[in-house]
């Protein structure tokens, strides 16, 4: 079964905090070849989404959430990753959707914007994120930052 935790920094028990910096590390370091700090002093900050596939207590999916001044003007939605054993079934989308429905209800935003990688600029905008950058290097990462405004 599976459960959708929305938790502060200082909610996530030290097993937690793991597996969600190893799932990154896992991804962002070791499998996209990405030389970079991923402790950016922004996870204290951020509230966290995590997906827990509760038979195993494994973390299938992840995402972080920036409140609204801390890199952006608006609330901000990164480090948006899916265990590879969990991909091709449409987790990516349920995480985002869950995170910005979190966003636009908890905390009241007017917009969400993101830091993609271009690759996935379709998925962003199926979610209905719009490009608002040109293309830039991110860590050796070709980016564009995409923005979602609430009705």
């Amino acid at each position: 079964m599976e459960d959708w935790q929305f938790q502060l920094f200082s909610e996530l028990s030290a097993q937690r905090l793991y597996q969600i910096l190893k799932l990154r590390q896992d991804v962002f370091v070791l499998e996209q070849s990405c030389l970079y700090a991923d402790l950016d002093q922004l996870d204290q900050q951020s509230a966290h989404v995590s997906l827990i596939d509760e038979e195993n207590d494994e973390l299938l999916a992840y995402c972080r959430i920036l409140p609204a001044g801390l890199i952006y003007e608006d609330v901000a939605i990164g480090r948006v990753v899916v265990s590879q054993g969990a991909r091709n079934k449409g987790i990516a989308k349920k995480l985002m959707k869950k995170t910005i429905a979190f966003v636009e209800s908890e905390m009241h935003a007017s917009a969400i914007t993101v830091s993609a990688q271009s690759h996935l600029q379709g998925f962003y905008q199926s979610l209905g994120f719009l490009v608002i950058s040109e293309p830039y290097d991110e860590d050796g990462i070709e980016h564009i930052t995409m923005r979602l405004i609430f009705n």
